[in-house]
C-alpha cells in the first residue's frame, strides 16, 4: 500500500527528534570518525549525519525505537547532508554517498521492522532536507545588505546532489523541512523537480495519487508574530510555493503544539495539499533544553486531531520514541472513536 493510500484511511504519525536521541549516546570523535575518517584534518564530533556511515548500527536502532514507537513515516538523518553545510567539517565530496548510506540505513531498519511485525500498519521513508547553514535571502553582514553568503544556482546544485542520493537510497518521500528561508526552499523544490523529470518520475499529489515520490515541505515560524525568519506569514508561505506539486505542507520546530497549530490552521485555505506539524517538546529551558513530557505533549497534540485538513503529526526537537508512543495511542484512541 502506499503512502496515499494510508492518508486517506488514518492520521499518519513522523517521527521525533534525531540530534535528542543522538546526544543521549554520548558519542567521542572517535565514533563519529570511524575507521573511513580516522586522518580526517578537522574534528567530526557533532556531524550528526555522517554517524550514517561510521556508526549506522546507532542510526539503525533509533530509526527502529520509532518504529516500534508507532511511526508511520521514518526521517533520514540526513539534515545537514548537503555540500553547504558539508563544508563546515570538510566533507563536501562525501554528500552524495552520505545521502545514499542514510537512506539505506533507514530503510533497512523499516523492512527489519516489517518483516517482525508483519501486522502493522505501513510504513514509510521520507528523505530530510534541512534548510542548510545560510541563507539566500538576507545578507550576514549588516554593513552590506547585498551581500549574500550563497546564491540561489549554488543552493540548487547542492540540493539536487542531495535527493540524487536519497532516491538512490530508495526513500518514499522527500521532506523539506524547517524552512525559514522560502528562497532556499525554492531551490530545493527547483532540484526536486528538475531530478524527477529527468528519472521521468511523477509527484504523489491528491490528484496523482499513484504517482512515484510524496514532495512535503515544511516551514519553521520563528516567534509569536506568525512570521518566518524571512519575513513570511503563513499564507504567504504556503502561496509561494503552490508551484509545487506538493503532497502536504505544514510547519515544525521553532514553537511548541500550542503555538504551532493556528499558523498550520492558517494554510488550508491556501494549499490542496495535506497539512503536516510536527513541534518542538514546549519551549526552550533556560539551556536550551526541552522539559515538557510525553503526557503533556500528548494532550497539547489533542486538539490537532479534531482538524480533519491535518494528516501528518509527529514531534520535533526534544521528543523521544516515548513522545510518539504517546501519540500513536492518541491517534489510536481517537480513530476507534470516531
Amino acid at each position: 500500500m502506499g503512502i496515499q493510500d494510508e492518508i486517506s484511511k488514518h492520521i499518519l504519525l513522523l517521527d521525533g527528534a534525531m540530534g535528542t536521541q543522538i546526544q543521549l549516546l554520548n558519542l567521542q570523535e572517535d565514533d563519529y570518525r570511524g575507521e573511513d575518517f580516522k586522518d580526517h584534518p578537522s574534528s567530526l564530533k557533532g556531524n550528526n549525519d555522517l554517524l550514517c556511515i561510521t556508526r549506522p548500527h546507532f542510526i539503525e536502532r533509533i530509526h527502529l525505537n520509532y518504529l516500534e514507537a508507532g511511526a508511520n513515516i521514518i526521517e533520514t538523518n540526513t539534515f545537514n547532508a548537503q555540500r553547504i553545510s558539508l563544508d563546515d567539517y570538510g566533507l563536501t565530496h562525501i554528500a552524495y554517498e552520505l545521502n545514499v548510506a542514510a537512506a539505506k540505513v533507514a530503510v533497512n531498519a523499516r523492512n527489519k521492522f516489517q518483516q517482525e511485525h508483519p501486522n502493522a500498519l505501513p510504513a514509510f521513508v521520507a528523505g530530510a532536507i534541512g534548510p542548510t547553514s545560510k541563507t539566500c535571502s538576507l545578507s550576514p553582514d549588516v554593513e552590506r545588505p547585498e551581500f549574500r553568503a550563497v546564491n540561489y544556482n549554488e543552493l540548487k546544485s547542492a540540493y539536487r546532489e542531495q535527493v540524487e542520493g536519497l532516491l538512490d537510497g530508495g526513500v518514499d518521500a522527500l521532506l523539506v523541512e524547517t524552512i525559514f528561508d522560502t528562497l532556499n526552499a525554492k531551490a530545493a523544490f527547483h532540484a526536486i523537480l528538475d531530478v524527477l523529470e529527468d528519472r521521468k518520475l511523477s509527484a504523489i499529489t491528491k490528484e496523482n495519487p499513484s504517482g512515484d515520490i510524496a514532495i512535503m515541505a515544511s516551514g519553521t515560524i520563528t516567534d509569536l508574530a506568525g512570521r518566518t525568519l524571512s519575513g513570511q506569514t503563513a499564507a504567504a508561505f504556503a502561496v509561494s510555493l503552490e508551484h509545487v506539486p506538493l503532497f502536504s505542507i505544514g510547519f515544525n520546530c521553532a514553537l511548541g503544539a500550542e503555538q504551532l497549530l493556528p499558523q498550520v490552521l492558517a494554510l488550508k485555505s491556501f494549499t490542496n495539499a495535506y497539512l503536516s506539524a510536527y513541534p518542538n517538546a514546549g519551549l526552550p529551558n533556560a539551556m536550551g533544553g526541552y522539559d515538557e513530557s510525553a503526557e503533556t505533549f500528548r494532550d497539547k497534540i489533542q486538539p490537532f486531531l479534531n482538524q480533519p485538513e491535518l494528516r501528518i503529526i509527529g514531534g520535533c526537537c526534544g521528543t523521544s520514541p516515548a513522545h510518539i508512543q504517546a501519540l500513536h495511542s492518541l491517534i489510536h484512541t481517537h480513530s476507534n472513536n470516531d
